[in-house]
């Protein structure tokens, strides 16, 4: 009988080392499986590799076995790990569950002379298991950000069905918190804390989209991080579907974060020569807190091709002012008072086509309703185009209602398995886009109204989950709905490159970075109360930058909360974001539109700032909360500070400005709205008073500056200019 091979360690022959701006990765490449070492802060010229390495080894104790296996970048049950594995298949008869990968060939670009700031190398590494028939290719990638994306190929002879294949990337022991983001509809991305000593912290989701409940962001940190002190490592998955994300301590203490695309049973299977390709999962670490962290998501995602150049124009939209009624005067009269109040882009929602007077029926039919609009909308879009402003139209492409021509001719096209009754939720089922007459359809839809229409923008709408989501054949079909729907909306911006689209999902259930790399901004919530908003804006925010972000200046009465707020708080919360209004303007009386005209005059003056600076979180004691943005040349600063609730003291602790320039001098001045009183103070501070404090950088973030009380519900802006001396 043969001796078995010993079974991988964590030595390598190849150690490549990448550097970014800030931060260091180091890889081991081979012979055994691809393994990150070192991922964090930058380990110096004087680094000894091996010494990197070294530290990386587990030792044996009682109990162990005699060789750990490698915490790779696809962990590996074959090779001694475990816990989580990476790759989890076989072949149909079982064989082939547990492979081993050994390196095959590694090659290294990097980036050449005079690529700027943030330019870095990539690594290509291919491994191959001859045995299991399998070979995987990962690219690692390091400038702002760490990204990672791995292909697998069946090489073998028969089939190899796919489970999961998910990277991790290793973060250090004293990593010993874990940062989530959970939620629902009308309240996304609320951070939750996790305390992480030992075992697994895990979020899956099955909606067929990114899903209110659980975003594909997770973030490991030191005890008691905060936005401005202690590591943090954060990993995002940029995909559009159904995914998971793990945070392991294994047995033998070492920690990891795992990401990677959720498969249902069935969904992914390679035929020889076929190929898996993983979602990007892109990493980003700080040594000085959450904030710095999310600057690399940001950066990463200010560099995509599609990122606009032109400035974020200033949007009103149609639905909680007319819902479904499509009144020709009503529509007019909102046109005329959002051009008066300086609006730049007219958005019209649900209700303009088919027989969708309600949201029960008409989804799939895309043509424009008689009903709705007897003359067409084209007398609209030429008002809106008049009045100075861009035109915007509401559509909802992968979805149908059973009551709608679409399906009472096509009834196979919706993507349910036949043989039970359809779960329906919100009188919707999900078209299947993967079967190509169906999608011929609605791109041959979407493509004449966009080509017999002026319009600039689409609000593009995903307001159902997937259910059973099985295709023709009874195979699970999210993974590749999600890729039909990919394809759809690349093949329309090519043959519209003109128009921007907005991704919206219930609010804000399709957020990530893939789904922005085919759009130009998200809608973060369906909820316009801004209680709400500064929450979900403030974790939203640690992912996405605030042109991405749409935010809306709502009604004075919330219809998703039943809240009533002040014109301020509604104002202040929609500054920073991609501003916009979704109310009744002709319910604004004359205060609330002088409030309107002011703010949106201040988004355009600070516009360049608001949507190219770093994003700010602040340390402050609740129930305040505090986000802004700094100009990259820390010149310039906008910050708000909201009170959610009363002060617990009457006086409350000093807001703090970190990260400006220590040695500058800086004037801080409040930015006053028209008739807004946020301020409970009888006596408020002299420099409030005063209207203005000068004080170096040094300062602010040491002594920072003393506000006001603030009103529960209430918001304030500051303005920080450096003045002329240094």
């Amino acid at each position: 009988m043969s001796t078995p091979p010993r079974p991988h360690d964590a030595r390598s022959d190849r150690l490549e080392r990448l550097v970014g701006p800030t931060t260091e990765v180091v890889v081991a490449c081979g012979p055994g499986p691809v393994a990150i070492v070192h991922w964090g802060e930058p380990l110096g010229d004087a680094a000894a590799l091996d010494a990197a390495l070294a530290l990386h080894d587990v030792g044996t104790q009682p109990g162990m076995p005699l060789l750990s296996g490698p915490l790779s970048l696809v962990p590996e049950h074959g090779s001694g790990f475990d816990g989580r594995p990476g790759l989890v298949g076989a072949r149909p008869d079982g064989r082939d569950f547990a492979p081993r990968f050994t390196v095959s060939d590694v090659a290294r670009t990097d980036a050449g002379a005079g690529a700027g700031a943030g330019a870095g190398a990539t690594l290509t590494v291919t491994a191959v298991d001859v045995h299991a028939g399998l070979e995987l290719r990962t690219t690692i990638t390091l400038d702002d950000t760490l990204r990672v994306q791995s292909t697998l190929t069946n090489v073998g002879g028969d089939a190899y069905h796919l489970a999961a294949l998910r990277h991790s990337l290793p973060v250090p022991e004293h990593a010993d918190e874990c940062l989530g983001f959970g939620g629902r509809w009308g309240r996304e991305f609320a951070l939750e804390r996790h305390d992480w000593t030992s075992g697994m912290l895990t979020a899956e989701n099955r909606r067929g989209r990114t899903s209110h409940e659980r975003s594909p962001l997770v973030i490991a940190v030191e005890r008691g991080t905060g936005e401005w002190s202690g590591r943090a490592w954060g990993a995002h998955l940029a995909w559009s579907g159904n995914h998971e994300w793990a945070a392991e301590r294994t047995a033998d203490g070492r920690r990891h974060l795992q990401l990677g695309e959720l498969l249902h049973a069935g969904e992914v299977v390679l035929a020889p020569g076929e190929s898996y390709e993983t979602p990007e999962l892109i990493a980003s670490f700080s040594a000085g807190g959450l904030t710095p962290m999310s600057w690399g998501l940001h950066r990463t995602l200010r560099a995509r091709a599609t990122h606009a150049a032109t400035p974020r124009p200033v949007t009103f939209n149609s639905w909680e002012a007319v819902y479904f009624d499509h009144d020709a005067d009503r529509l007019a009269r909102l046109v005329d008072l959002a051009a008066d109040v300086g609006v730049e882009r007219f958005v019209l929602d649900d209700g303009w086509f088919g027989g969708r007077r309600d949201d029960t029926r008409g989804l799939g039919d895309w043509w424009v309703s008689p009903e709705a609009h007897p003359q067409g909308l084209t007398p609209l879009i030429e008002r809106v185009h008049a009045a100075g402003m861009q035109f915007g139209l509401w559509v909802e492409p992968e979805m149908v209602n059973p009551d709608s021509d679409l399906l009472r001719a096509h009834p196979d096209w919706a993507l349910v398995d036949d043989r039970y009754a359809p779960v329906l939720h919100r009188d919707q089922l999900v078209l299947d886009l993967t079967r190509p007459e169906a999608f011929a359809h609605i791109h041959d839809a979407l493509d004449r109204l966009l080509t017999d229409h002026a319009i600039d923008f689409l609000k593009w709408d995903m307001n159902r989950p997937h259910i059973q989501p099985a295709d023709a054949t009874g195979r699970a079909g999210t993974h590749r709905q999600t890729l039909a729907v990919y394809r759809l909306l690349d093949t329309l911006r090519a043959a519209h490159p003109e128009v921007e689209i907005e991704s919206c999902s219930s609010g804000g259930a399709r957020v990530d970075h893939a789904i922005l790399r085919r759009t130009d901004r998200v809608w973060a919530s369906d909820s316009n109360d801004p209680l709400e908003r500064q929450r979900i804006q403030y974790g939203t925010s640690m992912l996405l930058t605030p042109e991405t972000i749409g935010s809306h200046i709502g009604p004075r009465h919330t219809h998703t909360s039943g809240r009533i707020h002040d014109i301020g708080f509604r104002a202040i919360t929609a500054l920073f974001g991609h501003l916009g209004i979704e109310a009744d303007l002709t319910e604004f009386d004359a205060r609330e539109l002088a409030v309107v005209r002011a703010t949106i005059a201040l988004y355009r003056e600070h516009r360049a700032l608001l949507h190219g600076g770093d994003v700010v979180r602040l340390d402050v004691e609740a129930p305040r909360l505090a986000l802004g943005v700094y100009a990259a040349d820390r010149g310039e600063a906008l910050v708000s500070v909201a009170a959610l609730d009363s002060a617990r003291h009457a006086v409350t602790p000093p807001l703090r400005l970190p990260g400006l320039d220590a040695e500058r001098t800086y004037r801080v001045a409040p930015v006053h709205l028209p008739d807004v009183t946020p301020i409970v103070d009888l006596v408020p501070p002299a420099w409030w008073t005063d209207g203005a404090l000068v004080a170096t950088g040094r300062q602010l973030a040491v002594h920072g500056v003393r506000l006001p009380g603030l009103r529960p519900e209430a918001a304030v802006v500051l303005h920080v200019t450096a003045t002329a001396d240094r």
